[in-house]
């Protein structure tokens, strides 16, 4: 199972597009607060989010709320300021957890010291301060989901059958 944890989100655009990669990827969201926004069913069904029931999402009042539910087992924490590339990262065990922190700030600086070893962070130019948050939850989902090779999803298209 692939978990995908955002710390106290604050835009809702891209914690609505982080729900889209885990609507089609079967990933659960975990969202600890406080949220920047509204995710009540009034507010999910104004903004259009016809994906919403597919997704297994959480709330959690804060850290300790989410790490005494869940534990701190095969976490990696997606950091800009982390020593190495997700690409040296094992994303083969049964479960994975990818965390992301808020756009504004980031994890906090506790968290990713306390998790040092497992801090990862995406390539990018000196020159460049960040990627997108749901742009970068979702390469380090499909990265997760390639290294095992993409549990309970359909890696066929319309275009895979025969021609007539």
């Amino acid at each position: 199972m692939l978990n995908i944890v955002l710390v106290e989100p604050e835009i809702p655009h891209n914690t609505g597009a982080i729900a889209r990669t885990c609507a089609v990827t079967g990933a659960r969201l975990h969202l600890i607060k406080p949220l920047g926004f509204d995710i009540s069913d009034k507010a999910v069904k104004r903004s259009g989010l016809d994906y919403w029931w597919l997704v297994d999402i959480n709330v959690y009042e804060n850290l300790d709320d989410y790490f005494a539910k869940n534990g701190d087992d095969n976490i990696w924490l997606a950091t800009t300021k982390a020593p190495r590339s997700y690409a040296e990262a094992d994303f083969t065990t049964e479960n994975v957890t990818l965390f992301f922190g808020k756009e504004t700030a980031g994890l906090p600086e506790w968290l990713r010291e306390k998790y040092r070893d497992r801090c990862i962070r995406i390539p990018m130019r000196d020159e460049a301060r960040s990627l997108n948050l749901s742009n970068s939850a979702a390469i380090l989902a499909y990265e997760a989901l390639r290294q095992q090779g993409f549990p309970g999803l359909n890696g066929e298209g319309s275009m895979s059958g025969e021609k007539e």
